[in-house]
């Protein structure tokens, strides 16, 4: 799954966002982070966020709609309250994600994290820390930005390559070890 993150008291996963009003019944066209992307159904409380103002919301009807997803939420009977929650991001708690096995995580999980290589003297090096994640098709790419201490300033995309470039993953102590060329 991929997933921006909103701070707040208890962590938050942004899990897509309303981006245009369907129909005059109050529908709403949603636009999914979640793989599949009707997955976002799922969940039938949304924390809606619009510019730092954020109300829960009950959904009550969803579904796929030509090649996305349309949503009612409860109490929204027009067209004009839909409106209101055009440009919102979908929030949920971070508590009501599915759990995993141990060998899996979430996208939001890696967020955050530094990464390290090893520099052709055999040093560990910082790359940076991992931005976000990108879905490419062939596999999925680690976004890596400069952070204080990285080896410089360039923005570098890494294969999520598990067993190939993508040696460890540690959460708990806040690394990802890969094999990649620092100069690449």
């Amino acid at each position: 799954m991929k997933e921006n993150t909103v701070e707040s008291a208890t962590k938050r996963i942004t899990l897509g966002s309303i981006s245009a009003v369907y129909g005059v019944k109050g529908w709403v066209k949603i636009y999914s982070h979640t793989h599949p992307m009707e997955n976002i159904l799922n969940y039938r409380h949304w924390i809606i966020d619009h510019n730092g103002h954020t109300e829960t919301v009950e959904i009550d009807q969803g579904r796929r709609h030509g090649k996305g997803l349309i949503a009612h939420i409860v109490g929204c009977d027009d067209r004009e309250k839909a409106r209101s929650y055009c440009n919102s991001q979908i929030v949920i708690s971070a508590d009501e994600m599915p759990s995993i096995d141990d060998d899996e995580i979430y996208w939001h999980q890696l967020e955050g994290l530094d990464v390290f290589s090893r520099n052709s003297a055999g040093d560990n090096i910082l790359l940076g820390k991992v931005s976000h994640l990108m879905e490419t098709g062939a596999n999925d790419v680690l976004v890596i930005r400069p952070s204080k201490g990285s080896m410089d300033k360039r923005e570098r995309l890494v294969p999520w390559l598990i067993n190939q470039v993508v040696l460890e993953v540690n959460p708990e102590k806040g690394f990802i070890r890969v094999d990649w060329d620092p100069e690449f």
